[in-house]
């Protein structure tokens, strides 16, 4: 895991919290697999998650926070998450229906080159 790998990594959830897509989508490969972290799975391709955060930024407000960053066994990135989710007012979220909520969890980054070609939620480890 090089310092660049980090760098660009932390910029990537300063930029989700900002709600700024486009820095993100540009170090994600063209067919990058995403995981969804509301509707389970993942979505293929950089459009797919432009589609997704818009929809999701839509209905609630979500921050990542990264607290740890560790190489796995196999060479990805993996970075434990403090996630919170509120309504679009600021507010906590009560009886949600979707696999978003406030909790600690790890994300796994595994890139080629200088771009992201998946990326996987976990509980964390």
């Amino acid at each position: 895991m090089s310092n660049n790998d980090v760098e660009m990594i932390k910029r990537i959830y300063a930029s989700f919290n900002a709600r700024d897509i486009d820095a993100v989508l540009a170090v994600l490969s063209d067919d990058v697999a995403w995981a969804n972290g509301m509707d389970g799975g993942h979505i293929n391709g950089r459009e797919a998650v432009r589609d997704y955060w818009t929809r999701q930024w839509a209905m609630i407000s979500p921050h990542v926070e990264p607290v740890a960053f560790e190489e796995t066994e196999d060479g990805a990135v993996a970075v434990e998450v403090i996630q919170s989710v509120f309504d679009l007012d600021g507010r906590p979220l009560e009886g949600q229906t979707h696999g978003l909520k406030d909790k600690t969890v790890t994300h796994i980054f595994r890139m080629e080159g200088d771009k992201i070609v998946r990326f996987d939620i976990q509980d964390a480890l």
